[in-house]
């Protein structure tokens, strides 16, 4: 497979094809922390599996190269490298995994001053081709991983995680609900 590169995927001919086959999402929210504090624990790559839910483990190999696991649909696991691309301290981390990877992938995340000095605007970009194309999409969603609204999600648990210390969970909780006794006459 071709590997892409998620500033030239629009641009080159040569991924025109493989442009059509990516899937491109991009999510922003804002984060009441200075730039630098979330650009500081984002580049820790190690750090990213405590609030990226699907994401395994990221082991650093070097101060650009890592090696990434995610659970994929049906249980499964995919890794992959990655080498970092670009970086501009405390404004964007771009990263795209190595050619041959098992899922082609590139991304960046920036961090901006977010409107009337209320924080941190974080923006992720990611492009990947989705493993077996249409199919592995399809497979995706029917076991309700949409990547859209895993990056989103991440992105909420990101917020909850520098804004308060720690990500709430319901894990261990006993299961809800409404049950109400019937009484008996």
């Amino acid at each position: 497979m071709p590997h892409i590169d998620i500033h030239d995927l629009h641009n080159r001919s040569s991924l025109r094809a493989e442009a059509k086959r990516a899937r491109k999402i991009v999510k922003t929210c804002t984060i009441n922390r200075s730039r630098e504090e979330l650009f500081r624990y984002w580049r820790d790559l190690e750090n990213l599996p405590r609030f990226t839910k699907h994401l395994l483990a990221v082991r650093k190999i070097n101060d650009q190269e890592s090696h990434w696991i995610v659970k994929s649909p049906a249980g499964t696991t995919s890794e992959w490298d990655a080498v970092i691309t670009n970086e501009h301290e405390n404004h964007l981390i771009a990263w795209e995994s190595v050619k041959g990877s098992e899922i082609d992938n590139a991304g960046a995340v920036r961090f901006e001053p977010a409107p009337g000095g209320q924080g941190t605007e974080v923006r992720v970009t990611l492009a990947y081709i989705p493993p077996v194309g249409k199919l592995g999409a399809m497979v995706a969603r029917l076991y309700g991983e949409e990547p859209d609204i895993q990056v989103e999600e991440d992105l909420a648990r990101f917020k909850v995680l520098m804004e308060t210390g720690e990500i709430p969970t319901t894990e261990g909780q006993p299961a809800g609900g409404n049950k109400r006794k019937r009484r008996t006459e």
